[in-house]
């Protein structure tokens, strides 16, 4: 089999435009991606470094989703509490209205049990605040615990002990029980200490709320911080990249007049025949 003889300066441009193609491919390659680092074989160091920052930051923002329904869970508390606190000061406006019941006016025993009634039925509302006071399935205020994880571990993380706020206030029924307007200064003394309780409570739950939010603030953060290290390991200088792509297409055109050159030199000795 033939062959065909090059010569040796045909040879050395066709090597430089080899070499020129496969750093132009390389910074094409770059200049999509935006990238330096696009496989182990570029920088296996690199390449892998940055993947465990970023995989790091891909489990903490999985978890931002769980703290972002942590807060909602205790603001629907928090929304119970408040609506409940409602409902109890009027039930103190009932009770101090019965109390100063005069005991010799006509009608004296009905108007207490229109009282008693009006105090049972707001109380009865209570109880249905705080069982419609769930979110996604966790109710604080009949008992439920919350569990919110802070970081990729599962090592991290803080317990939202629920009350039930019906039982913990311990408001008792006024049907049958107000016997006389005295009866009804009784369930004034229980609506204060349930106030108390609702406050506490509601304090407490404030502080989860605060803890929680920061965390999430701080979770945010380090997501930032994680992938601003992934990216500073793998993406390239797209200024330079663009430079450096020129600087390739000037060389590559150099290296094809040079090797247009050299084949007019064989051409030269052909025309001898």
């Amino acid at each position: 089999m033939s062959t065909i003889t090059l010569t040796a300066s045909m040879r050395s441009n066709l090597s430089s435009l080899k070499v020129i193609q496969t750093q132009m491919d390389k910074t094409q390659e770059r200049l999509s991606t935006g990238k330096k680092v696009n496989s182990a074989i570029d920088n296996a160091s690199s390449y892998y470094q940055a993947r465990s920052l970023t995989n790091r930051a891909a489990d903490l923002d999985s978890l931002l989703d769980s703290m972002g329904q942590g807060v909602q869970t205790i603001q629907a508390a928090n929304e119970g509490i408040e609506a409940i606190t409602s409902f109890v000061e009027q039930m103190k406006s009932v009770a101090e209205s019965a109390a100063a019941l005069d005991a010799g006016a006509e009608g004296y025993e009905d108007k207490l049990a229109e009282y008693a009634a009006q105090f049972d039925a707001i109380k009865d509302q209570i109880a249905d605040i705080a069982e419609d006071s769930s979110y996604q399935g966790v109710n604080l205020l009949i008992g439920n615990k919350l569990k919110v994880v802070f970081n990729e571990t599962r090592s991290n993380d803080l317990t939202v002990t629920g009350k039930d706020i019906v039982d913990e206030m311990a408001i008792a029924d006024a049907t049958g029980a107000w016997a006389a307007a005295a009866d009804a200064t009784e369930s004034i003394g229980e609506i204060t200490t349930a106030i108390e309780t609702l406050r506490s409570y509601a304090t407490e739950l404030g502080n989860n709320f605060t803890i929680i939010e920061t965390r999430q603030n701080f979770t945010e953060a380090m997501i930032d911080v994680l992938e601003t290290g992934s990216d500073k390991l793998v993406l390239a200088d797209m200024n330079e990249e663009s430079a450096n792509y020129l600087a390739l297409q000037t060389r590559q055109q150099l290296a094809i007049n040079s090797l247009a050159l050299a084949s007019q030199s064989a051409q030269s000795v052909l025309s001898l025949f």
